[in-house]
């Protein structure tokens, strides 16, 4: 589990404290009523902070209600920065990703199927997402070789599709515990998916 060291001074404990209540007053708010239909002006007033405020922490509302997604994958970058990448490459972007999951706290849990439900809800969170995630994965490219390979690409697009299956299973009940078994078997399962018959 991560383990958060508080912040030093009273000034960077009070950022800390403004931005957990930024993030968790904008999973309510557009829980309850969409993303798509509640302006970021509920939300600072919600919380009593200026859009200065905000601007300083988060670029964008989109990014506010991804701070769980966003916390996940730089973790994962950051693994996989880090890792012997030695033997298959499938086998090393699987264990990046269990070592990230393990990284992750009970409010990282407790936060990120908010998230994902708020994605499924909204059109424009989609999109971004979207964006997002292929941003990602260029990065994940990046860090293994540099040439942009087709088939480190389609390597790449596999490992995120078993990702977002294993999530699909993982929904609605959400246990903590399942998600990397459900990521273990969606991974081992590409290479029978790859040859189906028709």
């Amino acid at each position: 589990m991560t383990i958060v060291e508080q912040p030093a001074t009273l000034r960077e404990r009070k950022k800390l404290r403004t931005r957990q209540a930024l993030i968790d007053t904008a999973l309510t708010l557009f829980g309850e009523h969409g993303f798509d239909n509640t302006p970021l002006d509920a939300l600072l007033e919600q919380v009593e902070v200026s859009r200065r405020t905000f601007f300083r922490t988060f670029r964008s509302k989109e990014d506010v209600a991804l701070t769980a997604v966003k916390q996940l994958w730089d973790t994962y970058l950051e693994v996989l920065d880090g890792i012997q990448k030695s033997g298959p490459l499938a086998d090393v972007f699987l264990a990046a990703m269990l070592t990230a999951l393990e990284r992750m706290d009970e409010d990282w849990y407790r936060r990120f199927p908010l998230t994902l439900r708020l994605i499924a809800d909204s059109p424009a969170l989609d999109g971004y997402t979207l964006r997002y995630c292929a941003e990602v994965q260029a990065k994940i490219a990046g860090l293994v070789d540099g040439q942009n390979r087709l088939e480190l690409r389609l390597l790449i697009e596999f490992f995120v599709a078993a990702w977002r299956c294993a999530l699909d299973e993982w929904l609605p009940a959400c246990t903590p515990g399942e998600l990397p078994t459900l990521l273990r078997r969606t991974c081992s399962t590409m290479n029978a998916a790859l040859s189906l018959k028709a």
